[in-house]
């Protein structure tokens, strides 16, 4: 992608599921599930950022790229959840 808001939305995005993910996996996850539910809203913020930025991107628009999540079919994601 050519366009560097692009670029630094999706790392912001990348940057939020791998500290959800480290906060799901905490220890204290079992104790207190706020940081993961905080690091969880920060995540969403920063994925619907990326989808809003992306619809009038013209450099986005030459490339579709959906996010890993919408990869999956219906089917699959209703298995994880």
């Amino acid at each position: 992608m050519g366009c560097s808001t692009c670029r630094n939305l999706e790392q912001a995005y990348e940057a939020g599921v791998t500290e959800y993910a480290e906060a799901r996996a905490s220890v204290c996850y079992r104790v207190c599930t706020r940081l993961a539910a905080q690091k969880n809203v920060d995540m969403e913020r920063a994925r619907y950022e990326l989808e809003e930025h992306r619809k009038v991107c013209a450099s986005a628009a030459s490339v579709r790229r959906l996010l890993p999540e919408r990869d999956a079919p219906e089917r699959s994601r209703q298995l994880v959840a």
